[in-house]
C-alpha cells in the first residue's frame, strides 16, 4: 500500500497521527503541506476520492482561515475557486492528510485510522 502523508511538522496533531503511523509500522511517503503545497488539481483528485464535503478539507480553525474570512466567504464560492483558494496556502488546508490508493483521511481521527488503515 502506498500512502502519502501530508503534514505540518509543528502542529502537534500531525505530530501525534505521525507517531501512530510508526508505532503500527504504516510506511508512508512524507510531504510538508507548506513547502510543497497541494496543487488544485491534487486537492480536486483527493477531494472526489475522500466523499466528503469541500469544506472539510479547509483548516477552519486556522489562523489565515479566520484572517481571511472564509467562514462567509466560502459559501458563496463555487467548488473550483474553493479549491484554488486552498492551493493558494498549505496552512489554509486540513491536516494532517493521508492518501491512499482508494482513500483520503483527512484531520486525525484514531479510530478512522484504524479502520482504514488495519494496522
Amino acid at each position: 500500500m502506498s500512502i502519502l502523508f501530508l503534514e505540518y511538522p509543528k502542529c502537534t496533531t500531525c505530530k501525534k497521527a505521525k507517531a501512530w503511523l510508526e508505532t503500527f509500522g504504516v510506511a508512508f511517503a512524507d510531504r510538508h503541506i507548506v513547502e510543497q503545497n497541494p496543487s488544485a488539481a491534487e486537492l480536486e483528485e483527493w477531494w472526489k476520492k475522500s466523499g466528503l464535503p469541500l469544506k472539510k478539507f479547509f483548516n477552519t480553525s486556522g489562523l489565515l482561515y479566520k484572517e481571511q474570512g472564509l467562514k462567509n466567504k466560502l459559501p458563496f464560492m463555487d467548488e473550483q475557486a474553493q479549491l484554488e483558494l486552498l492551493a493558494t496556502n498549505g496552512m489554509l488546508v486540513k491536516r494532517p492528510l493521508v492518501i491512499g490508493e482508494n482513500f483520503v483521511l483527512v484531520g486525525f481521527k484514531e479510530s478512522e485510522w484504524a479502520e482504514t488503515l488495519k494496522p
